[in-house]
C-alpha cells in the first residue's frame, strides 16, 4: 500500500466496520422485532440489512484495491467502528430510533472517506462514499417516518 492511500484505507475501514455492525443489528432487528408493525419493519429491516450485505463487500474490495488487507473481525469492526451491537431486544420504536442514529453515523463516517478520498486524488472512493451516503440519508428518512 502507498502511503498516498493510507488515510483513506483508514476511512473506508471504519466505513466497513460501521456498515458490517449495521447490517448485524438490523438483521438482528428483522428477526426479532414485534408489535403492530412487525410486518412492515421486518420487510423494511430485510430490505435494509442487504443492501449493507453488498455494500461491506464493495468497501471491502475497495481497500483491496488500494493495496491493503480489509479488517473482517469482530473484534477489529469493534476497535474501527462507532456503532454498538445490541444485546437488547428494544421495542418496535426504540429499534426505529436507534437505527436512524446509526444510518446517520455511517452518513459521517462516509463523509470522513470523501474528505480523505479528496485530499488524496482517489475520485472512485470518494464516489463510494457519496453513493453510500445517498442511502444512509434515504434509510435514516424511511426509518424516521415510521416515528411520526
Amino acid at each position: 500500500m502507498s502511503k498516498d492511500h493510507s488515510a483513506v484505507v483508514e476511512t473506508l475501514g471504519q466505513l466497513l466496520a460501521n456498515s458490517y455492525s449495521l447490517y448485524l443489528k438490523t438483521h438482528n432487528y428483522h428477526w426479532n422485532v414485534t408489535g403492530p408493525m412487525f410486518n412492515t419493519l421486518h420487510t423494511l429491516f430485510e430490505t435494509e440489512y442487504t443492501e449493507l450485505a453488498l455494500a461491506v463487500d464493495e468497501i471491502a474490495e475497495r481497500i483491496r484495491a488500494l493495496g491493503a488487507r480489509a479488517p473482517g473481525s469482530y473484534s477489529e469492526f469493534a476497535r474501527l467502528g462507532s456503532i454498538r451491537e445490541s444485546t437488547e431486544t428494544p421495542t418496535a420504536t426504540g429499534m426505529l430510533e436507534e437505527l436512524v442514529a446509526d444510518q446517520l453515523t455511517l452518513v459521517a463516517t462516509a463523509k470522513r472517506v470523501i474528505k480523505s478520498a479528496e485530499a488524496n486524488d482517489d475520485q472512485a472512493t470518494a464516489d463510494l462514499g457519496t453513493r453510500r451516503i445517498e442511502v444512509h440519508e434515504k434509510n435514516a428518512w424511511m426509518l424516521r417516518s415510521h416515528l411520526e
